[in-house]
């Protein structure tokens, strides 16, 4: 940093992401309360350690090889390319640890770990829509397998293809997906539909003709809590998603902006407008559609920002609102048919919240901004339906719902993936629950023993 200017620039940039980490933590903190507030009493302490131990594993498993991975694949490789060199990623970097001079890694010096940090929330999340489908019958060990392997791998593959300004999805189909309603939500949802298949239902969803039974949030007010949470960290998310300042026409003039993921112009004002709207959409469709439940109102929050949140840098705030209002009463409907149709029990509804919204998400923006640029780069494809289709089949599909389906298929063959019966029904908090009648028993006979040695 050799003058003031320069100096406020790359420090001001360096404190905008740290800001976005801690507004995104409450995503998880929202998770934590939504999960357990969905779950029955007897799971509420495993539903909130499995949830927990996803920092620990996302994080280290990221630090080792998913933020490389980003960098390393835009080209896929082999698709447009090979790997691409990303030295400011590696484990061994200097620019991986504290470092204060300038160096050969363009400016990564800085912004590097709060930047590491910002994607590492968005592979937190990953892990946490899978975590609230499975809940109440999930073994520890084979959830772990999961939120590693869509946390710090498939999740950032995409990343790589669809979210990166260079990536070959980008380049190749004009793919768009500005705040990631494919890249975290659309595959994590499809990720966790491919578990809950080879998972199975809870002991009792089901009636013996087959006919679902309701398994209601067991404390409404933490899950109400949880998402508003949700819905705070979301704010975070979005600005974590672009570019604080930004030379977007370097080549041929100077104009600096804050920008999408792709180094594209937008501005946080436009992004504010169309947040509020698809929220307050889905909400309002969730309401209606629902008849006033009130998990399904909150959940329908979140899904329409989501369907909206592949465009959200470029759409107008009614456009926003519509989107949402009208996807939601589609992702509530596909919810009920599938979990009827192949008795899929997703217990928070992950799958249609953020697989379904997620898919018909990036189909929104295909249409609503065909024509417009999909980067700086003039030579990229534009943006367009086929382009945006194909990457939500990939997204979902190739990235999403095949690997999860395929990792769960060999956790089950292998004892790893469901608990037994006899401990499904009399909760996975069993062993804590024993714990704890062990130790009260055992401070009632300390008690009536000191009792009787004062007599």
């Amino acid at each position: 940093m050799d003058n003031e200017l320069t100096a406020l620039g790359i420090i001001f940039t360096e404190f905008y992401y740290w800001i976005t980490v801690v507004i995104m933590f409450l995503i998880h903190v929202g998770f934590c309360m939504y999960e357990v507030g969905a779950s029955r009493h007897k799971n509420h302490m495993h539903t909130l350690m499995k949830n927990t131990m996803i920092i620990p594993l996302v994080t280290i498993t990221f630090f080792f090889f998913g933020w490389w991975i980003y960098f390393a694949f835009p080209n896929g490789p082999g698709f447009i390319g090979g790997l691409v060199e990303a030295p400011h990623a590696t484990i061994y970097s200097e620019a991986m640890a504290p470092h204060m001079g300038a160096g050969d890694f363009n400016g990564w010096e800085r912004i590097n770990g709060v930047f590491w940090a910002a994607f590492l929330l968005f592979s937190w999340t990953a892990a946490s829509i899978v975590s609230g489908a499975v809940i109440e019958r999930i073994k520890t060990s084979g959830f772990m397998v999961l939120a590693v392997a869509i946390g710090s791998f498939f999740w950032i593959i995409d990343a790589a293809w669809g979210w990166h300004p260079d990536g070959w999805m980008v380049q190749v189909l004009g793919y768009h997906d500005a705040y990631a309603s494919g890249v975290i939500h659309g595959i994590a949802g499809f990720f966790a539909l491919g578990v809950l298949i080879n998972l199975g239902p809870r002991i009792g969803k089901f009636a013996a003709d087959g006919t679902p039974r309701n398994i209601n949030p067991r404390n409404p007010w933490l899950v109400t809590i949880g998402l508003f949470l949700i819905y705070t960290g979301f704010w975070g998310f979005y600005v974590a998603c672009n570019i604080p300042m930004w030379d977007v026409q370097a080549g041929d003039g100077v104009f600096y902006s804050a920008t999408n993921i792709y180094l594209g112009p937008t501005t946080l004002s436009g992004i504010t407008f169309n947040f509020l709207m698809s929220l307050s959409g889905g909400l309002m469709a969730g309401y209606i559609v629902s008849k006033g439940d009130p998990f399904w109102t909150y959940s329908s929050g979140l899904a329409g920002i989501i369907a909206a949140s592949a465009g959200n840098d470029l759409y107008h705030p009614i456009q926003a609102m519509l989107i949402a209002a009208i996807t939601v009463p589609v992702i509530y409907k596909m919810h009920y048919w599938v979990e009827r149709r192949f008795k899929i029990d997703d217990a928070v509804g992950a799958v249609a919240v953020h697989g379904y919204a997620g898919f018909f998400g990036m189909i929104w923006a295909g249409f609503m901004l065909w024509g417009y640029p999909s980067s700086p780069n003039t030579e990229y494809a534009a943006i367009n339906p086929l382009g945006n289709f194909i990457g939500a089949l990939i997204m979902c599909g190739v990235l999403g719902f095949i690997p999860g389906w395929v990792i769960a298929k060999i956790l089950k063959s292998a004892g790893m993936l469901r608990v037994p019966p006899e401990i499904e029904i009399t909760g996975l908090d069993i062993g804590l629950h024993e714990a704890d009648k062990a130790d009260e028993q055992g401070i009632i006979n300390a008690e009536l023993e000191y009792v009787r040695s004062r007599t």
